[in-house]
């Protein structure tokens, strides 16, 4: 690929991760304070911080992690770069580099994305204000999916578009399933207690997946029903196999139809990941252990992200690795 083509295929690839994080950073706010509640009926909001390894960058100007700070942190505070508000202004970043690409739909679009958050202020966050926000960030989101897919033309651009979008969801779904198996309970004795049943809701409604979860599970509520939903239902689109799927799907369509020698690598390392996924059950892996299985899909992804990169954006695979952290 030549140098500028890597540029924008960077751009929109990131355009798109950016994009898909702020509509999954808002579910999970928003379930946070409706949903997760522990035994006693208080919320850990350190569990977000957990869930996206923020915090050591938290703690050097916050005490402690209540809703008030973990709010702000990860809505409007422009200085936190996983917030919500420098998250679309990241991709607003890079659809001004796109904009001889990009639809002017999709540019508008965004602009005023990012000025409705500016117009937010730290006192609009608490509840019930809070679910109006969420709401706003999911709905623009979604905006942006369905008008980048109405017309955003199929070249190049399109491909790498849809492959950091299903990556990133990806992503999402596995850090999910590990801050709920490796953090929120640890006391292995509360499993099937309604408190376990609430924060398997939790997870489903975070991931946008609990009425999809129930067209297959009417009644009944257990973490290897929901484990298995969320990493093996290929007809549910924000699963791991789903998502895998699309990227090992469009990557190959990419390199065939533009004749693209690069990104083997990155097809050896979703075509393992997709052997996995066929090949194993919940039941295999809860016996071996959940935590550690989406630690080596973790893996696998960052492996896959990292390969891309070198292939296609012009950088080696390691500070590809660590952009992915």
């Amino acid at each position: 690929m030549s140098r500028l083509l890597s540029r924008y295929a960077e751009a929109i690839y990131w355009m798109a991760r950016y994009i898909e994080r702020a509509e999954n950073l808002a579910r999970i706010l928003d379930v946070n304070e409706t949903f997760s509640r522990d035994s006693r009926g208080w919320q850990n909001w350190q569990s977000i911080l957990q869930l996206y390894r923020d915090e050591e960058r938290f703690f050097e100007n916050h005490d402690r992690a209540d809703a008030e700070s973990v709010l702000f942190f990860y809505t409007l505070d422009q200085s936190n770069p996983t917030s919500i508000i420098s998250g679309v202004n990241a991709a607003r970043a890079n659809a001004r580099t796109l904009r001889p690409l990009i639809s002017t739909e999709m540019w508008i679009q965004l602009n005023i994305f990012y000025n409705t958050l500016k117009s937010y202020k730290p006192g609009d966050l608490p509840e019930p204000r809070l679910a109006r926000f969420c709401n706003t960030v999911k709905e623009a989101c979604q905006t942006h999916t369905g008008i980048t897919e109405g017309t955003f033309y199929r070249d190049e651009g399109w491909f790498f578009y849809q492959i950091g979008r299903c990556l990133e969801r990806a992503d999402q779904t596995t850090r999910l399933l590990d801050v709920k198996y490796h953090l929120l309970l640890p006391n292995h004795e509360a499993v099937g207690s309604p408190f376990d049943v609430s924060q398997w809701n939790a997870v489903l409604r975070s991931a946008a997946g609990y009425h999809a979860f129930r067209r297959v599970y009417p009644s009944g509520l257990s973490q290897s029903a929901v484990a298995g939903f969320l990493l093996f239902h290929a007809q549910f689109p924000r699963s791991v196999s789903s998502c895998i799927r699309q990227v090992d799907m469009r990557l190959s369509e990419l390199r065939s139809n533009y004749r693209l020698r690069r990104g083997s690598r990155a097809l050896e390392e979703l075509d393992e990941l997709c052997a996995v996924l066929d090949d194993t059950t919940i039941d295999e892996v809860i016996t071996k252990g959940l935590h550690e299985f989406v630690d080596w899909v973790q893996i696998k992804l960052i492996r896959t992200h990292s390969e891309l990169g070198a292939a296609f954006f012009g950088y080696a695979a390691e500070e590809m690795s660590d952009a992915a952290q």
